[in-house]
């Protein structure tokens, strides 16, 4: 357990029945980039029952929080989906991932597409003010079945706008788009589908995806991962990794858990 920390819980959120969200305490030896995911789990006798997990909070914070689903018969998440205050955590002292904004090129606006819990690592990336310093506009798109889904929304629309630090980032460039596929909504199907028929575009006032200007990270269910990359790659655009930027890049470690 030498590669672990152990955290205590400070407080937890239940969005749904099926997505909850919990904060934790952070050891002062643990460092990430915002956009990273770690690995995190519980002492089940001997071993570690642990899941890759992003960070959903950004590496300036002085405590952890991540966004996951209730999975009922999952290993993992049946046990978690039960935490309260106090509980310990285990926490691996390492972070890694391929949503990072160095595995970008320089461009002019960046998209954070996003499906359920996926969303959780764009909440650390549009936190950080070298995201808007390096780009123009940032468009943060959040796709789920229902409304009662679109976790974080009141924190994006209402406090970040108001957050010392990014506020003025937040207000001038970045641009929040939920959408749903099952409920009335203002915005309604899937992100793949917005992006090909322009209406997303039209919506904010942007032009369709460029290779030459934009960039986008991607997070969430495999089939948003394979529509959305074959979309991209059909426009030019070339997959990032780690020590090679491009126009776009994938969390391959995501998984609905």
């Amino acid at each position: 357990m030498s590669n672990f920390n152990q955290e205590s819980v400070l407080s937890v959120h239940h969005w749904t029945d099926t997505l909850f969200s919990f904060t934790t305490t952070r050891d002062p030896s643990f460092r990430f980039r915002n956009g990273e995911f770690t690995m995190i789990g519980l002492k089940v006798g001997e071993k570690p029952l642990i899941r890759a997990y992003s960070v959903a909070s950004a590496n300036y914070e002085d405590r952890l929080e991540f966004f996951s689903i209730k999975v009922p018969d999952g290993p993992l998440t049946s046990r978690l989906q039960h935490l309260k205050r106090g509980d310990e955590i285990i926490v691996s002292r390492k972070a890694t991932g391929t949503l990072v904004i160095d595995n970008l090129e320089d461009g002019r606006n960046l998209y954070l597409i996003g499906t359920g819990t996926g969303l959780a690592p764009f909440l650390s990336v549009i936190k950080d003010p070298e995201t808007y310093e390096r780009f123009e506009k940032v468009v943060l798109l959040h796709g789920c079945r229902r409304v009662k889904e679109l976790a974080y929304g009141e924190m994006i629309t209402e406090k970040l706008p108001n957050d010392e630090l990014i506020g003025d980032y937040v207000r001038n460039q970045l641009i929040y788009y939920p959408t749903v596929t099952r409920d009335p909504f203002r915005n309604r199907g899937r992100i793949t589908d917005l992006i090909t028929s322009g209406k997303l575009f039209s919506d904010i006032g942007l032009p369709s995806l460029d290779a030459a200007h934009d960039r986008v990270m991607i997070c969430g269910s495999p089939a948003l991962v394979t529509d959305t990359r074959a979309l991209l790659n059909g426009r030019g655009f070339v997959e990032g990794n780690h020590g090679e930027p491009a126009q776009f890049v994938v969390e391959k470690a995501f998984a609905e858990r």
